[in-house]
């Protein structure tokens, strides 16, 4: 099995995104032989590029040729594409995921990482306790997203190709990460980008739902932690170490970007997920691994990378404090 501290061929598919270019850099920073597995070039040149799409099984199974460890990111992330698409979605979430199992198996990878999620505890049942960990069990008839229906059926992929193959995996079950590079599309660049056009700041709800978000960085740390061999077959949440509510990341914008635009409420969307207290206690135990960058600090470090970014593309900036 692989461990932690000895160099290996490492592929990972997503690689090109907000969250896989960090996973990059912080195996590659570890010491590690990183190859690319995307659609799109990576941003640095420094690591090797293996084009293929994990919706063409022939090219991800050469693209797997002499990895010792496959880290499985490519999917669909945003919700809002997975409402317009459900039938793309669930293409790439989970027969993607089974085309890259498939690939690991064929190439004898030593070890399959999933990227997951902890949108998986919508179906969490109900317990005596607030918080849920890894050991939660799920209700098939619990209200969920599509989305969320994805990754528990590529979750359950990992544990199939165990059983049947002996393929190892392990399986990460990501907060909602943010930072530089991330998707325009998610919450905190729609904050920004309606701050400086000068319009509303939306929330669906009451925005009192709350999520532990995660700094892309501290995330990416818990992909080199999880090489250890006491990471075989487990799965972990890698959260964030405090609850932020959809408000308080509205409001934070405001008095990071200097911005006086307003905070509007509109109907939940159905399905969203609420928010559960997720513990990451496993990780830190088993891992070493702990978030580093709060919420306050992320949030410095983001938003004027998004303000460098989106500022020319507002029409109008609303007058500053």
């Amino acid at each position: 099995m692989p461990r932690l501290g000895i160099e290996m061929r490492i592929g990972i598919t997503g690689a090109s995104g907000f969250i896989g270019s960090h996973v990059v850099d912080a195996l590659a920073g570890a010491g590690h032989d990183v190859a690319v597995i995307d659609v799109r070039v990576p941003d640095r040149d420094d690591v090797e590029f293996r084009e293929a799409s994990v919706l063409d099984g022939a090219s991800l199974n050469a693209a797997c040729a002499g990895v010792d460890v496959l880290y499985h990111l490519a999917a669909v992330a945003d919700v809002n594409d997975v409402v317009a698409d459900p039938a793309g979605a669930i293409d790439l979430n989970v027969t993607g995921t089974l085309r890259a199992l498939e690939a690991a198996r064929l190439n004898g990878v030593k070890r399959f990482v999933l990227a997951s999620t902890v949108w998986v505890y919508s179906s969490a049942q109900p317990s005596d306790s607030d918080t849920v960990d890894e050991a939660a069990a799920m209700d098939i008839s619990a209200a969920r997203h599509v989305y969320t229906t994805s990754k528990i059926a590529a979750e359950m992929l990992c544990h199939d190709y165990w059983s049947m193959h002996k393929l190892p995996f392990t399986i990460l079950r990501y907060g909602i990460p943010y930072g530089p590079r991330m998707r325009f599309s998610l919450v905190m660049p729609v904050f920004v980008r309606k701050a400086l056009r000068g319009e509303a700041l939306t929330i669906s709800g009451d925005g009192s739902q709350h999520r532990k978000f995660i700094y892309v960085e501290d995330l990416a740390r818990g992909h080199v932690s999880a090489l250890g061999e006491v990471a075989v077959n487990q799965t972990y949440n890698l959260d964030g170490s405090e609850k932020v509510t959809i408000l308080r990341i509205a409001e934070t914008v405001l008095r990071l970007t200097r911005c006086r635009s307003e905070i509007e409420f509109i109907p939940a969307r159905a399905g969203d997920y609420a928010g559960r207290d997720v513990s990451s206690q496993k990780a830190r135990r088993q891992l070493d691994w702990r978030p580093q960058i709060d919420f306050e600090e992320g949030m410095k470090r983001t938003v004027p990378w998004l303000v460098e970014r989106l500022g020319e593309e507002a029409v109008a900036t609303v007058p500053t404090a």
